[in-house]
Formats: structure tokens, sequence, C-alpha cells
């Protein structure tokens, strides 16, 4: 690597911790401290890789981790997410928020989809997946076969339909719109079936138009196919800050709990092989949330709610709730010998950006100055300090920071559209 592409590299991972979204040249460069996790995420890679093991096995594909706010959970999941690629995997990384709510699964699966990554390449994701499929290897000749038993796969029939289009069409538009329908956007029935009759295959399939809220579970289980038979190991997907549904109504957040269920491949019935599931959620968001002690006692009411309107989701719910009170696990707290490690490297980093010798700084000097306790602070704060001293080198600063507490208030706009939502999912 040459000094400048260094330097650049140096400074993109600034840029990134200065905003608090650490990217893989800051995770690199800084490592991640966390083990256990590491290990448990590669032994479900290993054994996801493995489909004769996989099939075996009934260990859970999922992992759910939990932490203080500025912890590092953002950080881990990045690291996990080039774990993962490294090793072949498809990654998606969607952060739960009022665009993608973790209620809405075609809202999560689109987000999922369009923020995809492939291991050595840097397209869209579904542009890249059609690409890659080969109709000549065993992989894909499996995914047809699958696809096209809609008797037993619960898929309509206007999937295999479009995979079929697509294999033997030549019109590039109308490829490209089955892709972004695989992906998650409209596609006329009217225009699959003119698909079908340019090849001559229109009396081979009949379907009707599906529904809207039949399709996204659909459509997550024929991409997670899809993905396989590209070639690649499996999909892996990283729902970051899930603690964020505890601002949705009560409905939401029992939809949200039977979501999760699914994506973590805890749902009756449901089976996505190949996909791996990490989330991140506060430390605290059972505690508040669910238990019955909490403020908002989720575990006494999301059974009786969901009964009115979405009775066929209790279960999954009551799944959902169990995962998230007995089934993460803690983020691992550094210790300061670990944390002044990370801020000498810290200094490096910054040194080479600017070619400026930054001076140490120790936690004693950080603590006099008021920083706080996590991890982010620390890191956002000593960056702070460096621009400072490197802009005006013959001032004094000191730096001063308020305490940040995550609540779990309802947000009143999602509440007015719990209605619509749940009309549109029942």
């Amino acid at each position: 690597m040459t000094d400048q592409l260094k330097t650049l590299h140096c400074r993109r991972a600034l840029e990134a911790l200065r905003n608090g979204v650490p990217n893989r040249y800051a995770v690199e460069m800084l490592g991640c401290g966390q083990p256990v996790i590491t290990e448990r995420f590669e032994a479900i890679l290993g054994r996801v890789a493995d489909s004769e093991l996989a099939q075996r096995s009934s260990a859970s594909n999922s992992l759910l981790v939990s932490g203080d706010f500025g912890s590092g959970k953002s950080h881990l999941l990045t690291h996990l997410e080039h774990l993962a690629l490294e090793q072949g995997f498809v990654c998606s990384k969607v952060a739960i928020s009022k665009e993608t709510p973790l209620y809405d699964l075609g809202k999560v699966f689109k987000s999922a989809v369009e923020h995809g990554r492939l291991p050595g390449r840097s397209g869209m994701l579904i542009e890249e997946l059609g690409q890659s499929l080969n109709p000549d290897t065993v992989e894909y000749d499996r995914f047809f076969s699958w696809a096209n038993d809609t008797e037993h796969n619960g898929l309509n029939a206007i999937f295999p339909a479009t995979l079929q289009i697509y294999k033997w069409s030549h019109d590039f538009e109308l490829n490209r719109q089955i892709e972004y329908f695989w992906a998650g956007d409209k596609i006329m029935s009217a225009r699959v079936k003119e698909g079908l009759r340019q090849i001559n295959m229109h009396r081979d399939y009949t379907f009707r138009a599906p529904k809207v809220s039949e399709l996204p579970p659909q459509r997550l289980l024929f991409f997670n196919n899809l993905i396989r038979a590209a070639g690649y190991k499996g999909w892996v997907v990283l729902l970051d800050e899930i603690e964020l549904m505890g601002s949705y109504s009560l409905l939401q957040r029992g939809r949200s709990y039977a979501e999760l269920t699914r994506w973590c491949g805890q749902e009756q019935g449901d089976a996505y092989p190949g996909l791996v599931t990490v989330g991140s959620v506060t430390d605290d968001f059972a505690a508040v949330v669910i238990d019955v002690a909490g403020d908002k006692q989720d575990r006494d009411y999301v059974e009786g709610k969901l009964q009115e309107r979405n009775a066929h989701l209790v279960g999954s719910a009551v799944t959902g709730m169990d995962m998230l009170e007995r089934g993460t696990v803690g983020l691992r707290q550094p210790g300061d010998a670990e944390v002044q490690g990370t801020l000498d490297r810290l200094r490096d980093i910054y040194s080479t950006a600017y070619g400026w010798d930054a001076p140490g700084l120790s936690l004693k000097d950080m603590a006099s100055g008021g920083f706080q306790n996590r991890m982010r602070y620390k890191v956002r704060a000593s960056i702070n300090q460096w621009d400072l001293m490197r802009h005006y080198p013959d001032q004094t600063f000191h730096t001063e920071g308020d305490e940040f507490h995550h609540t779990y208030d309802e947000n009143r706009d999602l509440e007015k559209e719990s209605k619509d939502d749940g009309a549109a999912a029942a």
C-alpha cells in the first residue's frame, strides 16, 4: 500500500468514527475486542457453509448481541460483516428505523437487498446476483427445480415464471424488471405473461396476481435460495438498533417480535437454509420494555393486543420476546489497558492521516476533561481534541460531555400509522 493510499484510508476511518458509524477501514485498523461473539459467529458460518452439517444440526443460525449505547455494537456488526464477506457470504446491514420498521417485512427485506454486498464485487446486489447465475451449474439446477415445485414450497407461480423468462428471454428491459421484482419492487402480471409468450411458455405457467401481503415472506424465501444458486455460501443479515422498536405502538411491537422470530429462523414451519441473522439491541431493552416489572410490560400486554387483529402472530411474538429476554450475548467491556491501547492505535491513525504527530491522551487526562465512559465517546472526544490542537496549537482546551440515556418513548407519528400497517399485514 502506498503512503498516499494509507493516508486516504486513515482519513476515511476518522470521518466514520467522527460520525459514530464505523466503516471497514476503522474496524480493520482498531480491531474488535469481542472474541467470544466472533467465535460463535464463525461457528455459525462454518455450519451453514457445510450443507450436510447444516441439515443434521438443530443449532440456531442466529445471534443476538446486547450492550449499552455507544459500547461498540455497530463496530462489532461491521467486523462480523467483513468476516462473512471473506468467507464467501452475501451480507446486508440494516439499521432499524422509521423508514425500515422491524414489523414490516417488506421494507426490511427491500432495505437488506438495497444495502447488500457481495464478496469481491461492488455493484448493486440484485444485478450482480443476476450476472452470477449460471444455468449450467448443479446449484442452479437444484434451485430451478425447487422454485418450480410450488405445490410444496408455497411460492406463487409468478416466481418460477419470472425465473423461466430470466433464463431464456433476451429482453434486457424485462429481465431488469424481473430482477427488481425479486428485490422487492412491483411488476405487472400482464408483463410477465407477455414474457412467457415471447419464449412460448405461456401455457406452462398459470397464476393469479399475488396479494401484496403474500409477497414479502415469499420473496425472502426465494431470494435466500437465489443467493445460494448464484454460488454463494449464504446470506448474512445484520439488524442494527433493534431497540428502536421500543418507540413503536404496542401492536407494532408485537408484530416486530414476531418478525424477529422469522428473521432468526425460529418460526415454526418456516425454513430459510443459508440465512444467518445477527441483531444488536441495548442491554436494558428487555428490562424496560418486555419485563412485567418494566415501563411497558409487553410480556403482559402484547398477546392480548395481537389476539384482537393478528392472532396468528401470538406464538412467534412470544418467541421473539423470549429471545430478547434470555437469548442475547452481552458485549464484553474492555479494561483500562485495552481502552488505552485503542486510543494509542487511534493516535497513530490520526498522525498518519494528517502528517501531524498527535500527542498521547491518557485515560486520566480524559477523565479530568469530563469524557463519558463509553468507548464511542472516548474515540470521538479524542479525535475532537486532536482536531482542536492541530488547528489551534497555542490554545488550551477543556472538553465536557453530557451523559446520554436512551429512552423508549413511543413515536406518535408511528402510532398513527399502526391501523393502516395492521390492515396491510392482516
